[in-house]
């Protein structure tokens, strides 16, 4: 595993390498089989370090996955939990683990002096992902579980020209729909109370308007004995009214690892799926 250190100056990706630690060549098509990226946002006011899984066989046209933690996780979730280098191997696709942080929500915060995490998204590590490993919108991809499946709908409806399509496993799409809008979220939008809007309009589920009639598929999964899946099922129902293209996945499963290992495998099977389409 290599670890590369970026300072990110403003809009403009100009990169400073400060550090490489080790280089582990594995081929003419291989550099590296997993790097950590650790970026100096502007926007977060902190690092983040960022996990990039690439297959045995690359090329110029690799798809790419983004997976978000959910709440309180970290960047190192989804490899301690589960083989994210093979599933790159099984289906060809560079996967890429952000830290989403402990309760980021995804979301910038109310407090512009605290985190930004959708700007960083946007201005940071997004543009430096697909300078790096040459990215195209058509073959990239986002998902993630619970905090980060909102974040993830939430980062694709922004703009949805950036991804082929998106994914939510046991995404909270509603932020009414959990009793860390007053534990946790408030920390981010403020005190939870009905005047306080934020809750409403930070919701995946309030902004779908934006992409009526989007033709770009989104894989909403969630497991059967999982409190959010009446939620998860409201959501694709609106989704079908406003005509926005939608898979709604219910299988047995609860809000655990047990589910989420399952349900990536799904996402990418799927989303290797509509590469050919």
């Amino acid at each position: 595993m290599t670890t590369i250190f970026f300072r990110q100056h403003s809009i403009t990706i100009k990169l400073r390498l400060l550090i490489i630690t080790l280089v582990a060549f594995l081929g003419a098509n291989k550099l590296f089989a997993q790097e950590q990226i650790i970026i100096e946002s502007e926007y977060l006011k902190c690092n983040d370090t960022v996990l990039i899984f690439t297959p045995t066989i690359i090329n110029e046209k690799s798809p790419a996955l983004f997976i978000l933690n959910g709440w309180s996780g970290k960047y190192s979730d989804w490899s301690k939990k589960t083989d994210i280098q093979a599933l790159s191997d099984k289906y060809g696709f560079i996967i890429i683990t952000p830290d989403g942080f402990y309760n980021s929500w995804y979301l910038n915060n109310v407090d512009p002096q605290k985190m930004q995490w959708r700007t960083f998204f946007d201005k940071e590590l997004y543009p430096l992902m697909k300078q790096k490993y040459n990215l195209d919108a058509q073959t990239t991809f986002i998902t993630g579980l619970s905090m980060g499946g909102h974040g993830a709908i939430n980062i694709f409806i922004d703009d949805t020209t950036r991804f082929r399509a998106a994914g939510s496993m046991s995404g909270v799409l509603n932020l009414q729909e959990t009793q860390l809008k007053e534990t946790q979220i408030n920390e981010v939008l403020g005190t939870y109370s009905p005047q306080n809007l934020l809750f409403d309009s930070s919701s995946a589920i309030n902004r779908l308007d934006s992409i009526k009639g989007s033709t770009k598929m989104m894989v909403i999964s969630c497991g059967a004995q999982d409190g959010l899946a009446k939620s998860t099922k409201v959501f694709t129902d609106r989704c079908n009214q406003l005509k926005i293209a939608n898979t709604l996945i219910i299988s047995p499963g609860n809000h655990t690892w047990d589910y989420w290992i399952f349900a990536l495998d799904l996402h990418l099977f799927l989303f290797q799926k509509y590469l050919t389409k």
